[in-house]
């Protein structure tokens, strides 16, 4: 009986999500090209961007990784409040400059915008192929920890596999048809349900098993101690250095992720970036609760090991809330996997249809969403795969992602502020950053000298870049600094708003 009140609530909610989707292009009609798919035509208000972009820091890791950190180590799990609000805070500078450079050229991605900076399609295609190699784990992340709520909430009258073929089916389908526009739509009602899920659960799982607060904050520090500082309990080295790199790397990382990317050029105005960008922290303070909840799960269900300790919150919900309420917390959960996972898919769908399909005329003008399109389906499949036959924990799929995504920091941004650097220097800075970042982290070696092996990476990415830059050839790029760097003003005219136009098709 439980379960199946669970899942019949879960399942009116998945139809749910796939009715807003397509509401969310309803009279928009079939013709809109890929700007309109990829970055829901440049004209998201601040509420759409903002329930969109928070969408894409609250997944399905800060509701089982998160959680399962709290339980097996403690303090190190507060790395991503860190980088979280850090990077919101360059994102308030960051955010309206590659806005604006896209508006201006007609860009609808980073490969857009790599490309376009260095005049070179090949490099768009190159870095949208890279890109994608560390995108796809992040897409199997989601789809591990839909797959794990569905399970555990179903009371596991749906199995895992299957659970795992549900997600990808239902972020591939509202996605394909509604684009970024959908997923902004479909966060709205994540946002409601994250919000109250998590603000009922922060308030009853500690009276339910402790009487209240002070009871396990007491039995926190007087039997988890170690818990409570760095570098926590048996985390094999994740101290203050750690802490410090990581939460640098991802921040400066975080601002030119392809989804972050995304949701920056579905806005309607840069100023809608900013106010985003200072609202944006306040969302970070809902990641206490998974944390502390993971941290009390410690002493009601102990002896979880390894990716079982994913499910340290759910274990505590499971076994203290009446079904339905175990199935509402599931679909914000649920949804914590889909609209992330739904974005994902549309941005590597959108830089190999602009990018790298697109090299081919047959495909290239109004083809490309087309293209894009059949991408998506296929990059979700692969991640399906993958997640059926190369399982890992939560936590680690999500670093090696932003380890490898952040050696694109300074082809990208620096190269959008400083003329000098060249196509040489950039590509050979990247090439070595990325196979240090391989290395180190295929390896065991990470963290590297008690710092994360990606900051490592980075550091020696842009010592080559300038190295190559410096000795090498100069540019010969003749195009004056207005069509190459990068501003946060918005100085379009006319003419720039009909270029716009053309270029997205």
């Amino acid at each position: 009986m439980n379960a199946a009140v669970a899942t019949s609530v879960f399942a009116a909610f998945m139809v749910l999500t796939v009715a807003l989707g397509l509401l969310a292009v309803r009279g928009r009609g079939r013709g809109g090209g890929l700007a309109e798919w990829s970055v829901g035509g440049r004209s998201l208000g601040p509420v759409f961007i903002w329930v969109l972009m928070a969408g894409e820091g609250y997944t399905s890791f800060s509701y089982l990784g998160a959680a399962g950190w709290g339980y097996n180590f403690g303090a190190p799990v507060l790395y991503v409040i860190a980088y979280m609000s850090c990077g919101y805070a360059l994102g308030y500078v960051v955010g309206p400059m590659l806005w604006t450079y896209a508006r201006k050229h007609g860009l609808v991605g980073i490969t857009d915008i790599v490309a376009h900076r260095f005049g070179s399609r090949w490099l768009g295609a190159a870095v949208a192929v890279l890109a994608t190699v560390f995108l796809l784990p992040y897409i199997q992340l989601q789809i591990t920890g839909m797959g794990v709520v569905v399970s555990t909430i179903s009371y596991g009258a749906i199995s895992l596999n299957w659970a795992y073929f549900l997600a990808f089916a239902v972020a591939t389908g509202f996605v394909v048809v509604s684009g970024l526009r959908g997923s902004a739509w479909v966060s709205v009602l994540k946002d409601v349900l994250v919000i109250a899920t998590l603000g009922f659960l922060a308030v009853y799982v500690p009276l339910h098993y402790f009487d209240g607060y002070g009871e396990l904050l007491h039995r926190a520090v007087e039997e988890k101690r170690a818990w409570l500082t760095l570098p926590g309990h048996d985390s094999g080295g994740l101290g203050e250095g750690w802490f410090i790199t990581t939460s640098l790397l991802n921040a400066l990382t975080v601002v030119i992720f392809p989804t972050t990317v995304a949701g920056y050029l579905g806005a309607r105005n840069a100023d809608a970036l900013r106010r985003n960008a200072i609202w944006l922290p306040s969302y970070n303070v809902l990641l206490f609760v998974p944390m502390l909840l993971g941290l009390a799960a410690a002493f009601v269900v102990p002896g979880l090991a390894g990716a079982d300790s994913n499910l340290a919150l759910f274990k505590l919900i499971v076994d203290a809330l009446p079904a339905w309420a175990v199935g509402l917390v599931g679909v914000a959960a649920a949804l914590s996997s889909i609209v992330p996972m739904a974005v994902f898919m549309l941005v590597i769908g959108t830089m190999w249809g602009r990018s790298v399909l697109s090299l081919m005329p047959s495909v290239r003008g109004r083809r490309e969403k087309a293209a894009s399109q059949t991408v998506v389906v296929i990059a979700g499949a692969l991640a399906l795969v993958m997640t059926y036959v190369a399982p890992n924990t939560l936590v680690r799929l999500s670093l090696i992602s932003y380890e490898g995504m952040a050696q694109l920091v300074p082809m990208l941004l620096l190269g959008l502020v400083w003329r000098r650097l060249t196509l040489a220097g950039a590509v050979s800075g990247l090439a070595v950053g990325v196979a240090v970042v391989c290395g180190l982290v295929f390896t065991g070696h990470d963290p590297v000298w008690g710092v994360n092996a990606g900051i490592v990476a980075l550091a020696v990415n842009l010592g080559v870049a300038l190295l190559v830059t410096f000795l090498g050839p100069r540019g010969t790029d003749e195009r004056p600094d207005s069509e190459v760097l990068a501003s946060d003003r918005e100085d379009l005219d006319s003419g720039d708003d009909d270029r716009v136009v053309a270029a997205s098709g």
